[in-house]
């Protein structure tokens, strides 16, 4: 994967630095952590410089958010309570107020959300997603997530210039982190997972089977 990052640069400078973050915001699994510090690299070696690394990272970044925040507006508000309203969804747990919940939630907290996680592993593409969805207009989402965008791409590429041949340690030290989120995300998940279960499934379950034992 690096030599076709690599090769991506090399041979289309910053519309391949915009190409390749641009990706990465729209499918998560690529690693910004891999070609930022590659990118800043490359303004030691070739005529590309740091501010026109992170100017065309940055806006690979913004227009990458747009289409996560456009699939984000199509699964609205109404759409979700409707579909967590089915029958199987409650027997999950799940209630319709719990989306009505958080959508007023990220209304209140968004911006803030939107700019911290942007500086994130792991979630600050997909941050993208539930600023759509509580319909977060589109100027600030565009301001919170150029801010945050340009916060980490500057961080990653301007340590990638300053390591210059020995960046693969900056990819390394960032890929560490990552994996850190990684981990504190799975643990977050399990326990939620778990508390789920607990006072959401089955007393559900209990509920559906006390019902239909009472129809009887």
């Amino acid at each position: 994967m690096e030599d076709v990052f690599t090769n991506l640069i090399s041979q289309f400078g910053y519309i391949g630095v915009w190409f390749l973050i641009f990706f990465e915001n729209v499918f998560p699994p690529i690693p910004s952590e891999l070609i930022l510090p590659l990118s800043g690299f490359f303004t030691t070696t070739t005529d590309l410089t740091l501010p026109g690394v992170i100017i065309a990272a940055t806006i690979g970044s913004i227009t990458g958010a747009y289409i996560l925040y456009g699939v984000g507006r199509l699964l609205s508000r109404e759409r979700l309570m409707t579909f967590f309203g089915t029958r199987p969804m409650r027997l999950l747990g799940f209630k319709p107020e719990d989306i009505s919940s958080a959508v007023d939630w990220f209304d209140r907290k968004g911006q803030v959300t939107v700019l911290i996680c942007r500086c994130i592993p792991v979630v600050r593409s997909l941050i993208s997603i539930p600023a759509g969805t509580a319909k977060m207009g589109v100027v600030r989402f565009s301001l919170y997530t150029l801010v945050g965008s340009a916060v980490w791409n500057s961080v990653l590429c301007s340590l990638g210039a300053a390591a210059g041949s020995a960046w693969e340690t900056v990819t390394a030290q960032a890929e560490w982190v990552s994996d850190i989120v990684k981990y504190v995300i799975i643990a977050i998940v399990v326990v939620a997972v778990i508390f789920w279960v607990v006072k959401r499934i089955i007393p559900a379950l209990r509920e559906q089977k006390d019902g239909g034992g009472q129809q009887r």
